[in-house]
């Protein structure tokens, strides 16, 4: 009885052992892509790029592209830093080129081998599963690092001047963070649209930088005197003010837009590089009429008609050379790269904008 009892044990652990094998080929198997996917939000240690299940199609109107580049953007730092409150674990990042390489029968826009620009979360990973909807095939001269270089802030800042603040021949616009991707493509598609433009800068270098692509005036911002800033563009304007105000900067540049804005002006926010902005009395903004927005850009390409529309839009400014893409750095896709780009893009001594090459 014993030693059946034992033979029977050994059979036991022989089974077990062969299916913790099976188990573990298994796990090799698997098809597996890296991706930046953080498993709570908080400091840069949750930055990690760890393998997770590749996609693969499922549903109809799906394509799976092969990203090649993703663009670096200040939202990045507060989806895993915590100031947007996301449901984790997930793969974060906002915009991406690349290739196509998978195509549901269902769709018929897209082929296999498609050169393509796509945004909305989840771009920080090699391959991704998206609907065809979502995504945009590129024109022949544009490529895939300049997309991912240019899209989401293009549309950005397309849909400032456009949507936002819309911006007529001869108006006077203001723009923050004027050396900053958003910045200087706030400069170049205003002066193309016949505005007057005052870029506003920490150093005197990004204020040549800024001049370079298309600023008539650049100042420099000081917090500790903010008088200074608010008497310079008084000037600069023969007491006008400014019709349109583009701040990207948030918390420090809050108080001086009053001051500086044009009767029936507008004040559109849209970034918090300092800080976000405190909250104010609607009475504030009764002595000159004044608009203030909070925009995001995917309110104003939610649909496909506007997707479609806003991306020719901006294809277009870039092909005739009237927006000039300046990329700042290239990040290699690791942990210690993505950290370093965070790193680079919260520091606010970067100009133009910042890669990820997949």
């Amino acid at each position: 009885m014993s030693h059946r009892l034992g033979l029977f044990t050994r059979h036991l652990s022989s089974l077990s052992l062969s299916n913790a094998t099976r188990s573990n080929v298994c796990l090799r198997a698997m098809s597996t892509v890296r991706a930046l996917q953080i498993e709570q939000q908080g400091g840069p240690e949750v930055v990690q790029v760890v393998p997770v299940p590749a996609p693969t199609l499922s549903g109809s109107g799906k394509v799976v592209v092969r990203n090649e580049y993703a663009g670096v953007n200040m939202i990045d730092t507060y989806h895993f830093g915590g100031l947007y409150k996301l449901q984790t674990p997930i793969v974060i990042g906002q915009e991406a080129a690349g290739v196509v390489e998978a195509v549901d029968p269902d769709v018929t826009s897209l082929r296999v081998g498609d050169r393509v620009v796509q945004y909305g979360g989840g771009s920080y990973i090699e391959k991704q599963l998206l609907d065809a909807e979502r995504v945009i095939k590129l024109p022949d001269s544009i490529d895939t690092r300049t997309a991912a270089a240019c899209y989401l802030q293009g549309l950005t800042a397309l849909t400032l001047l456009t949507e936002s603040a819309p911006v007529k021949q001869g108006d006077w616009i203001l723009v923050t963070a004027a050396a900053g991707g958003v910045g200087l493509l706030l400069c170049q598609m205003g002066k193309a649209f016949g505005a007057n433009v005052i870029a506003v800068t920490s150093t005197e270098a990004k204020c040549q930088l800024a001049k370079a692509h298309g600023a008539d005036h650049a100042l420099l911002y000081n917090k500790e005197n903010p008088e200074a800033y608010i008497s310079a563009v008084r000037d600069i304007t023969s007491g006008h003010g400014v019709d349109a105000i583009l701040d990207g900067v948030g918390a420090d540049t809050w108080e001086a837009n009053f001051e500086i804005a044009a009767r029936k002006g507008t004040i559109a926010t849209f970034g918090n590089a300092s800080g976000p902005v405190p909250a104010f009395e609607p009475l504030k903004l009764s002595p000159k009429n004044l608009k203030v927005c909070r925009p995001t850009l995917f309110n104003y390409v939610a649909t496909r008609e506007e997707r479609e529309r806003y991306s020719a839009q901006l294809f277009e400014l870039v092909q005739s050379g009237k927006v000039k893409i300046n990329i700042h750095d290239e990040y290699a896709f690791t942990t210690d790269g993505l950290r370093q780009a965070f790193a680079d893009i919260k520091s606010r001594k970067t100009t133009g904008k910042l890669v990820v090459k997949i």
